[in-house]
């Protein structure tokens, strides 16, 4: 398939939302004309999923209230369940409160105290108010501050609404990434000095879900497909009030203004499972909680199997409701028919986030295996697998893993451009990119029996029930046998649209086909692992086992497209691992 166009960077940014805006902020910041950075996105770029985070950013702003840069670090390990890289988490607390003053002085309308001060909530498992936000739109404020920024400079272009297909490596190196125009129907091949991989998670993996539509896991798949290794894939965090049936999110700040969960009996249940932070403990624990709750009874019954408990805000008062969350009312009366001042809003866990992502290291830089970077590569946001999050997330620290690693990523594939020629023939790179876009050429002349929506059913309907919030042996074998079929069935698809002018067939599939191989590397991870640790929970294995599982996943894809699974030790450099109580 021949080459439409060709564009030449000095770094390329794949991905709009807030890491891929940050990071192109700080080169145009810091570079000007001097860096020629494009950025490549699947959607608008205000339209990026970031603009649907709600609650918050942690940062530390009030030491002289009695917050600090260790009691932030602290709760982010014993919240991963220490599972994350404690190096990694000091470099991440000690970078954000420059992150939430930029913004400021960059003009995001923070929600503020009485006395002029930036705002903070509580959120879940952080032991001191130092969620930043603005209302309850958070996400969308931060993207727009960014994008009006970005605006002030000229050193950019944009390629919105264009399909990244596959990453292409030479020497060890990246060296090109193509990729469909779809509002002009044209292929496309960036050459680049070097990339920076801002994507986003692969929460489309599920049924019941957070995410956008668009969040299928592109840079994750197209980094394995290359051999890159992706690290932790089977930590994924079910976020405890996703709004049922939609699955759309009601951020923690709800609970963090004072929101309660309660049971068909009216009891507020946490009190028997984490009675130190009741609601505000940590996701990983407050999903379990739920799903304990709905499985013994004492839950709602809801559509589809979808069973429920309560988040009631009507304590809270209108003025409170109106000030803090007006987005979450809006929501709740708009999908559940709910007025939140007047009544509880249904609610039970929903797959929110990916823990693992492209196996990097502190500066976000891609690694090859447990020694070997890609010199020129980098990835930030949840993309990356640095690791901050461990085994689970805290709330409020995903938008800010965004700024503080679009910042780093920005300066450093910015300073490596500055340094470097584009090292390759672009003839060679060329003749590489027609030979991956046959693919695609292939994709739009298959005419088998398959159906690719219905593959991508199936998918999700099995990642729901069987690679949850409680996970087995069995089910995750169930769920494997069944990811195996569809991949086997996925080589008999039929595309109906031949063109490739706005082809949504064309990018369903090849988004379902990324989604498939991310969903066997998922589920055969949590099969292996034999422990129950943060976001994943192994009923026939309860426990954490420190022993043997104090490690970090990473999966190759074999020359069969299966996965192969090494372990990298965590990097312990304060506290050792003790029991998580709350």
């Amino acid at each position: 398939m021949k080459v439409d166009k060709l564009y030449k960077y000095d770094v390329l940014i794949l991905g709009a939302g807030l890491a891929g805006l940050r990071a192109a902020t700080e080169i145009a910041r810091k570079f000007g004309d001097r860096v020629r950075v494009g950025i490549v996105s699947k959607v608008q770029l205000m339209r990026a999923h970031s603009v649907c985070a709600e609650g918050g950013t942690a940062a530390v702003l009030r030491p002289e209230e009695g917050d600090s840069f260790e009691l932030h670090a602290w709760d982010t390990i014993k919240g991963s369940d220490f599972l994350a890289d404690q190096d990694v988490v000091f470099r991440f607390v000690r970078m954000m409160p420059y992150e939430i003053l930029l913004l400021d002085h960059w003009g995001i309308p923070w929600s503020r105290r009485p006395d002029g001060k930036i705002n903070t909530r509580p959120f879940g498992g952080h032991s001191f108010f130092r969620t930043v936000f603005a209302q309850d739109k958070t996400g969308f404020f931060e993207m727009q501050t960014l994008y009006d920024t970005l605006l002030k400079f000229s050193n950019y272009d944009r390629h919105d609404e264009v399909f990244a297909t596959s990453f292409i490596m030479k020497d060890g190196k990246f060296a090109g990434l193509t990729a469909i125009d779809l509002v002009r129907g044209e292929t496309v091949l960036f050459l680049a000095k070097s990339l920076i991989v801002a994507t986003g998670g692969a929460g489309r993996l599920y049924g019941f879900t957070t995410y956008s539509h668009s969040v299928t896991g592109d840079g994750l798949a197209m980094a394995y497909r290359v051999g890159i290794p992706l690290k932790d894939m089977e930590f994924i965090q079910f976020h405890p009030t996703g709004l049922v049936p939609s699955g759309i999110l009601v951020t923690e700040g709800a609970r963090g203004e004072g929101g309660y969960l309660r049971n068909n009996r009216g009891e507020r249940f946490m009190k028997n499972y984490a009675p130190s932070k009741m609601e505000l403990a940590p996701r990983d624990i407050v999903s379990r909680a739920e799903m304990t709750e709905i499985e013994e009874g004492r839950g709602f019954k809801g559509p589809d199997g979808l069973d429920y408990v309560h988040l009631d805000l009507t304590h809270l008062g209108r003025a409170k409701i109106l000030e803090r969350l007006p987005l979450i009312r809006e929501l709740a009366i708009k999908f559940a028919g709910v007025d939140p001042i007047e009544e509880p809003i249904p609610v039970r866990p929903v797959a929110h986030y990916s823990m693992g992502g492209i196996h990097a290291n502190i500066d976000g830089q891609v690694m090859w295996d447990a020694e070997r970077t890609v010199e020129n590569m980098f990835v930030a946001g949840e993309a990356a697998c640095l690791s901050l999050h461990g085994a689970n997330r805290l709330g409020s620290n995903s938008t800010a893993e965004c700024l503080v690693w679009g910042r780093i990523t920005g300066n450093l594939a910015a300073e490596y451009s500055l340094s470097k020629e584009y090292p390759f023939r672009e003839e060679d790179i060329l003749q590489e990119a027609e030979r991956e876009l046959g693919a695609v050429e292939k994709l739009l002349r298959s005419d088998g029996k398959e159906n690719p929506y219905a593959i991508r059913k199936e998918l999700q309907r099995t990642m729901d029930k069987n690679v949850g919030v409680f996970r087995t042996r069995e089910g995750l074998e169930k769920a494997l046998e069944k990811i195996k079929e569809l991949k086997k069935r996925f080589e008999n698809i039929s595309i109906k649209d031949k063109n490739l002018v706005w082809n949504t067939d064309l990018v369903m599939t090849m988004e379902t086909g990324f989604l498939l191989d991310l969903a066997e590397v998922l589920t055969m991870g949590a099969l292996l692992r034999e422990e129950s640790r943060g976001g994943h929970f192994r009923r026939d294995f309860p426990k954490r086992d420190d022993e043997r599982w104090l490690k970090h996943t990473l999966a190759f894809r074999k020359e069969d497209g299966s996965p192969a699974f090494e372990y990298i030790p965590v990097r312990i450099t304060y506290w050792k691992p003790v029991e998580r109580k709350y």
